[in-house]
């Protein structure tokens, strides 16, 4: 567990502030870095889907669909909820992954082996925690004069998506035969590893911001 923490840590460390250099400077330069995780995440499932044709085709075009609604609401919506959701979604996975090695337990779900209920619950409670220091101390997309159970129920709902998103993914390597999806992160697996629960997250976000719902 140590190596393989020890790992994600590192390259962490290295592709993060990359990330948080193309996100702050926008327009031209994110669409650059989307296309290139775009490209790369394609790559990925294309191998994964092996000869299922359609279900590349679908993927894919619901990777372009998921990576459009991140380029709307990072550019014509709203930074800081641009923001806010990537650090719900890092922090569902940082809470799942921690609980899960810490308290292991029973496991979720047959779909992926690695899920459990104690990951679960740490999902939940690291992503509401980093959820609610985010919109107290470094965002703003109205938390203040919202009502707070709304608030919370969005962290919680955003960090049940993601986690939904982590299960799809994880059927489709199962289906394959497939640990990761591809071995371009160190500790992590494949991009599509690293953003299965934002890729899920992202559209609806979009829908509800172009909807105003």
């Amino acid at each position: 567990m140590l190596k393989e923490f020890e790992k994600r840590l590192l390259s962490s460390l290295i592709l993060i502030p990359i990330a948080i250099f193309f996100i702050f400077q926008g327009s031209v330069f994110f669409i650059f870095f989307l296309s290139l995780i775009f490209l790369a995440t394609s790559y990925e499932w294309i191998k994964m889907t092996k000869k299922r044709n359609l279900m590349k085709i679908f993927g894919i075009m619901f990777l372009f669909f998921s990576f459009y609604a991140a380029f709307f609401i990072r550019e014509e919506s709203s930074l800081d909820l641009f923001l806010f959701v990537i650090v719900v979604c890092i922090f569902t996975d940082i809470g799942g992954y921690i609980f899960g090695k810490t308290f292991k337990g029973p496991k979720l779900t047959k779909i992926s082996p690695n899920k459990t209920y104690a990951g679960v619950i740490g999902s939940f409670l690291f992503s509401t925690i980093a959820g609610l220091v985010f919109l107290k101390y470094m965002g703003d997309i109205g938390y203040k004069s919202s009502n707070q159970l709304v608030i919370l129920l969005s962290i919680l709902f955003i960090s049940l998506i993601s986690q939904v998103g982590d299960l799809i993914i994880s059927y489709f390597k199962r289906k394959a035969k497939l640990k990761d999806t591809g071995k371009i992160l160190p500790g992590h697996g494949g991009l599509l590893d690293r953003i299965d629960g934002l890729i899920f997250v992202v559209p609806i976000i979009y829908l509800v911001e172009l909807f105003q719902i």
